[in-house]
């Protein structure tokens, strides 16, 4: 791990291989950093719930986490230098950053997506068992983005990654489920997309009256079942 000042009060923790900048071709190997930025989400979390770490805001990616709003970054980074985030044996989710265990959302499902079949090719087999599998896995977000209230869920095998469309569709409607890469998400609004669309549900994901806004935050789990 890296870590890497961000203007005056911020810190960037870096947990790519040095030699990885390409995050477009999963491999074997995104799983790992996924695990590992996943393990240092919830140890940062977790230190800031027990007092240990000042910082605003705790942001992860792909394969970085963000300590935003820091007071004072070179001490914060000399800390966070000597702690250890246990990385969780695979197949198990680490807690959120109470003592509960990170909670489960039912996201229910009509699994009528455009991009089934495209899906199912991809996967060499049934449209049946594309569903049957996106039905039975448990996923969790990873990090949000790309729209208010956007989770990218991670929980598919890295060889079960999908290419994005070549040319996006000019409008994705609210509530479309769709698989792009090594994560499957949820459009909160209606917007341009390429990821491949395999359902749609009518669950609310952004609300900014709610708390917290986003229904699907860092560390939830989530399962797609029938609806």
């Amino acid at each position: 791990m890296r870590i890497r000042p961000v203007g005056r009060h911020a810190l960037l923790l870096d947990l790519a291989p040095p030699e990885d900048t390409d995050l477009a071709a999963p491999s074997s190997r995104d799983t790992d950093v996924a695990a590992a930025v996943e393990a240092w989400r919830a140890e940062l979390w977790h230190r800031r719930d027990q007092g240990e770490l000042v910082a605003v805001e705790i942001v992860p990616a792909a394969a970085t986490v963000l300590l935003d709003g820091v007071p004072d970054p070179p001490a914060t980074a000399a800390r966070i230098a000597t702690w250890t985030a246990s990385e969780p044996p695979a197949g198990t989710v680490l807690a959120e950053p109470t003592a509960a265990p990170a909670r489960i959302v039912e996201v229910p499902v009509t699994y009528d997506g455009a991009d089934l079949s495209r899906v199912a090719e991809h996967w060499r087999t049934e449209v049946t068992d594309v569903v049957r599998r996106l039905r039975d896995t448990e996923f969790q977000v990873a990090f949000c983005g790309f729209a208010p209230g956007f989770g990218y869920l991670t929980g598919l095998p890295v060889e079960l990654a999908v290419p994005r469309l070549a040319t996006p569709r000019q409008r994705v409607p609210a509530g479309s489920v769709a698989l792009a890469g090594r994560y499957a998400g949820i459009y909160p609004t209606a917007s341009p997309g390429g990821w491949l669309l395999v359902g749609r549900t009518e669950v609310t994901l952004f609300d900014v009256t709610a708390d917290p806004p986003a229904l699907l935050g860092p560390g939830t789990r989530v399962r797609l079942v029938d609806r």
